[in-house]
């Protein structure tokens, strides 16, 4: 008998030395300062303060990669990390690479005990931190750069969430733990009726409307502080949960839910965004990660529709339908 192919396992040996090139790449600016043109690597090396030689196997890998073209001994961006890998772009994902590189790419190397212990690795990778989110905000940078990966991953995933159903009936939108708007931002350009508000905490909520007014959207988007689980939630006929549910354990879900749907007035409705596992778990593959990621970072996981509905109907809700949207995201609409 022959031996299987064995280059999906070759390839998944080297798979993170791929992200962390492209990691490395972006905490070190060279997509930045590409921006404007072709350097070669000597130059770049002498304006950044690193050794040549290795800069010059850094920026190789990137040209492999495809997010730096390579012409003579010059280096310039490719149209991707033109788009997505420059601070300055308006749909940067920089942010989001660097929340992985020096959160995720750590928390992950400790995986092996996370599934040991089934708990978070938050204490053994980085110390006492009070908490997750303690730990994004400790500094004005760290928090702007978390905030600023939430937002280039919305502006891919949230206008096919407001897309997968019809809103249209609905005339007041609030984002609980919506961050910098994305989603209150995309519902608000498809639905010329629809007024929003941003709920978050109050450290956020000055980078939320920074968001807001740069998108344009000021007079219909307000920005809310306020703790979702402590405070009374802003009136609204249609609220929304973007990335948040699979942050939590089932007890915390399960509050949050009975206290959206208690909100509500008789045929308003909950918008979640969340991957939705198939029912069997056999995929997708990029859920079955995520919900690993949260074994890793949080006290939360990924879930099935069928889940998702379970707690749901037992919040209240008498209806639930989910779509797959094709995107980074799934959308669940709840209808009390």
């Amino acid at each position: 008998m022959s031996l299987p192919d064995a280059t999906p396992v070759l390839e998944l040996i080297e798979a993170f030395r791929r992200s962390k090139t492209m990691f490395a790449a972006a905490a070190l600016g060279i997509f930045d300062r590409l921006a404007e043109g072709s350097w070669d690597a000597a130059t770049l090396a002498r304006t950044m303060g690193v050794n040549a030689g290795a800069l010059a196997r850094l920026l190789d890998g990137c040209v492999g990669l495809g997010l730096l073209a390579k012409d003579g001994r010059g280096y310039s961006n490719t149209p991707l990390a033109q788009a997505y890998l420059r601070r300055s772009s308006p749909d940067t994902l920089v942010g989001y690479v660097l929340y992985s590189n020096r959160a995720l790419y750590r928390l992950w190397a400790n995986l092996e005990e996370a599934v040991r212990e089934g708990t978070h690795r938050w204490t053994q990778t980085f110390g006492p931190e009070a908490s997750l989110f303690d730990h994004y905000f400790k500094t004005e940078e760290a928090k702007r750069d978390f905030l600023m990966g939430m937002h280039g991953y919305g502006q891919v995933s949230s206008p096919p969430m407001v897309a997968a159903f019809d809103l249209s009936r609905f005339r007041s939108l609030v984002d609980l733990g919506g961050a910098t708007g994305h989603m209150a931002i995309a519902a608000c350009q498809r639905y010329a009726g629809l007024r929003a508000a941003v709920f978050d905490l109050p450290r956020v909520i000055p980078v939320t409307r920074e968001y807001i007014e740069r998108a344009g959207l000021a007079a219909r988007i307000g920005a809310i502080s306020g703790d979702f689980f402590q405070d009374p939630l802003p009136d609204a006929d249609l609220y929304s949960l973007g990335r948040v549910l699979h942050d939590w354990s089932e007890e915390k879900i399960r509050r949050l839910l009975r206290k959206v749907c208690d909100r509500l007035p008789h045929g308003g409705a909950l918008l979640v965004a969340e991957w939705i596992l198939e029912e069997d778990k056999s995929g997708p593959l990029s859920a079955l990660m995520q919900s690993l990621n949260m074994l890793v970072c949080t006290e939360g996981k990924e879930r099935t529709l069928s889940e998702y509905a379970a707690l749901l109907y037992e919040a209240g809700f008498s209806q639930v339908e989910g779509r797959k949207t094709g995107a980074p995201l799934d959308a669940i609409l709840a209808t009390k």
